[in-house]
């Protein structure tokens, strides 16, 4: 069934949290929200540990050839889970042909940045030990996830581990300080993310560290001599120029970067597939995208 785009955002709105609500709260309505997503039922959902790291492993039917994403799940840092992810992780997991390891990082306030950084690290550690090749191995995330992504390459580059073969990042939120003007002319348009929201959760992530330390806004590190990176970003979404400004910045620094913007398209739109067709072939686009940095 076929979901109408404005019938969705009357919905998304309606569900909103308040905006005064604790982390606490915010996690418990969106876990709440997402009980209903849509998971194909032909992936196969495992719970495992990876580096001491609770996770699951999503798998598809058919041979996935040795490639693997670690995926970072949204939310502000502060809320996400794998409840909240799996319907999404395992759509990537079908689009791609790839096995999909969805990671339960620490979250903020109780550990902020660079605790998130730590986690995706270990994970991306215990793959490769495993005998995952990096030529098979992608970093993806969407919103935080999308920043969080970043971060853990600019990470892994800086520590001389071998890099993976490409990241990308779903409307991804990389400056914790609300520049983009799409933050005000796209705020009638987005139900799931604003200004407001975004302060609080940028605070509570940060902790001690300033706000544009490259850890935090991991559009301001030094971009050079990353992977292959690919941005999906809706273009009636509050992030919408943050995206755009961080894919300038990344092939400013050389990188070969993909950027995407999707007319219309609210915040993390990939969530609601197969019911909205856009989102359905926005995640096409990215196994499509990843076969090529793959091959």
């Amino acid at each position: 069934m076929t979901v109408n785009l404005d019938k969705l955002r009357d919905a998304l709105r309606r569900n909103a949290s308040s905006p005064d609500a604790s982390h606490e709260q915010l996690r418990a309505d969106m876990e709440a929200n997402s009980a209903n997503m849509y998971v194909p039922p032909e992936v196969t959902v495992e719970p495992v540990t990876v580096g001491g790291i609770g996770a699951e492993r999503l798998t598809p039917p058919g041979d996935t050839e040795g490639r693997t994403i670690l995926y970072l799940h949204g939310g502000g840092y502060c809320m996400g889970s794998l409840l909240t992810v799996r319907g999404l992780g395992a759509g990537i997991a079908l689009a791609s042909r790839a096995v999909v390891v969805d990671l339960d990082y620490r979250l903020a306030p109780e550990n902020p940045c660079p605790a998130g950084i730590e986690d995706a690290l270990a994970a991306y550690d215990a793959l490769l030990a495993d005998g995952v090749a990096p030529a098979r191995l992608a970093i993806g995330g969407d919103s935080a996830g999308g920043g969080l992504t970043v971060a853990t390459l600019v990470a892994i580059r800086d520590s001389g581990r071998r890099l993976p073969a490409a990241g990308f990042g779903i409307s991804p939120w990389t400056e914790a300080a609300t520049l983009g003007r799409s933050m005000d002319t796209n705020a009638a348009l987005d139900p799931m993310v604003n200004r407001t929201s975004l302060e609080r959760m940028a605070a509570w992530y940060a902790g001690d560290l300033p706000r544009d330390d490259p850890r935090v806004s991991p559009a301001r590190a030094d971009l050079t001599g990353l992977p292959p990176l690919l941005v999906q970003v809706g273009g009636a979404e509050c992030l919408l120029d943050d995206a755009l400004r961080f894919a300038d910045a990344a092939r400013a620094a050389g990188v070969d970067i993909t950027c995407e913007q999707w007319p219309d398209m609210i915040h993390v739109w990939h969530m609601f597939a197969p019911r909205l067709p856009a989102a359905t072939e926005a995640l096409t686009a990215i196994g499509t995208w990843l076969a090529k940095r793959w091959a």
